[in-house]
């Protein structure tokens, strides 16, 4: 891109020149007030080529991978640590837990968390935190083609936000 006032070819600033905005050069922009600097064809290309990237892929979502505790991790708890010899007062110690967390977990009353789920798991070797893939709709009807509205744009566009 050239300076509006020389001519030279390089990194640009829009100014304001004697009440006019101009795409400038630096040595041009002493003329003026900088406004910011202009972005090159090339980064704006890649901005375009980026938020394409986005669009797609919320519009054509691949699967959400979630993680959920397992229906029964009280028996398996509860086995595990038996299997192990511990009695719960032992066992809490050992995870650094309260006894009656551990109790409540064990009867099934307190669903642990995935974080202490995963603790127990590494502890007591046995498997309480499952993955499964969470199938996306798509946004509307529209996405199956490449036929979208401005107003998908924008839902898009602000849905991060």
């Amino acid at each position: 891109m050239q300076c509006d006032l020389c001519g030279t070819e390089g990194e640009l600033f829009l100014a304001e020149v004697e009440g006019t905005r101009l795409n400038v050069c630096k040595r041009c922009s002493d003329f003026g007030k900088i406004i910011r600097r202009v972005k090159s064809e090339i980064e704006v290309k890649k901005e375009k080529e980026a938020d394409v990237k986005k669009i797609k892929k919320i519009l054509f979502q691949e699967p959400e991978i979630n993680e959920t505790i397992v229906v029964d991790y009280a028996k398996r708890i509860k086995d595990a640590r038996e299997k192990l010899g511990l009695k719960q007062e032992d066992f809490a110690k050992k995870v650094n837990e309260k006894e009656s967390l551990v109790h409540h977990i064990e009867t099934g009353k307190f669903e642990p968390s995935i974080g202490l789920a995963r603790k127990l798991e590494k502890f007591l070797k046995i498997k309480l935190v499952e993955e499964y893939k969470e199938e996306k709709e798509p946004l509307s009807a529209k996405t199956k083609s490449d036929d979208y509205t401005i107003g998908d744009v924008i839902k898009i566009k602000y849905k991060d936000k």
